[in-house]
């Protein structure tokens, strides 16, 4: 999962991050973040699947958790 490695090099270097991922791969992402020495990092979990959503309905869907996303961000 590159986002979790990502958000990894993003906090070792101070900059706030976070991991959007849908709920299929949270175990993944606790793996991750577990082994690397992060673990507990929060991230933002979206129902699974979003693959199949209109512009429109992602649109809707994500403006549900700017908020989570904005308190990991400490904005």
């Amino acid at each position: 999962m590159c986002s979790v490695r990502d958000t990894i090099e993003f906090e070792k270097r101070g900059i706030p991050s976070t991991t959007i991922i849908t709920s299929a791969f949270k175990k993944a992402a606790d793996f991750q973040f577990r082994g690397n020495g992060m673990e507990g990092h929060p991230y933002v979990v979206l129902p699974h699947p979003v693959s199949n959503l209109q512009p429109d309905e992602m649109r809707e869907l994500t403006l549900r958790f700017v908020d989570e996303v904005a308190s990991h961000l400490k904005i």
